[in-house]
């Protein structure tokens, strides 16, 4: 009989708050979740997965800087309206995700483009992956949308991981799978962070 774990242990054994946890169990990433009454149980065993899951290799990437994506749960749809706002969800289409991924966000779209790639991380996993950021549109309200953008690779199981990968170029499916199901921290106040890649302390892994 599985071990089940309330979210409040499930984050204490991950280190991480109870909110932040929550987050995670919105996207459907983690296995074997159950409803009892008003709590929701997660399995002990998806939970050490999740601790093992190595740090992102950053050192990994050409450049010294990349921008981080950080978004919720599925069940912040019912925020603040325009794309990119629906949340993540482990069972949303590939081209519905960039399609909510790709835009409209607050952001130094040159930072951005300079990166290369745009991990996006649901408390501070990686759950998918752009890339092609090359070009942007800026809206009046200071939002900026990166129109060519392509979904590189997405996971749909975090406890394994299970990743899928979408992008035709060899090197965007490479960094793809360099990146998804990883650890990566990164703190901001709003929706995109900038990380540097040679910080030993987020790099290795």
């Amino acid at each position: 009989m599985d071990v089940l774990l309330t979210t409040s242990q499930a984050a204490a054994e991950l280190g991480c708050a109870v909110t932040t946890f929550r987050r995670l169990v919105q996207t459907g990433l983690i296995p074997g979740v159950v409803s009892r009454g008003v709590r929701v149980m997660v399995p002990l065993e998806a939970v050490q997965a999740l601790s093992t899951r190595r740090k992102a290799a950053l050192h990994c990437l050409p450049v010294a800087e990349i921008a981080v994506l950080r978004i919720r749960g599925a069940e912040s749809r019912h925020a603040t309206s325009g794309a990119g706002q629906q949340g993540f969800s482990a069972d949303t289409p590939a081209a519905e995700l960039l399609a909510n991924l790709r835009g409209w966000w607050r952001c130094d779209a040159p930072s951005v483009a300079a990166g290369g790639v745009l991990p996006v991380t649901v408390a501070g996993y990686v759950v998918a992956v752009l890339t092609n950021l090359h070009r942007w549109e800026s809206s009046s309200e200071g939002r900026t949308l990166f129109p060519d953008a392509v979904l590189a690779g997405y996971v749909t199981d975090l406890a394994r991981p299970t990743v899928h990968l979408t992008a035709q170029d060899v090197t965007d499916r490479a960094t793809a799978q360099l990146l998804l199901g990883s650890r990566l921290a990164s703190d901001s106040g709003g929706p995109i962070a900038y990380v540097s890649t040679r910080n030993p302390d987020v790099t290795q892994g």
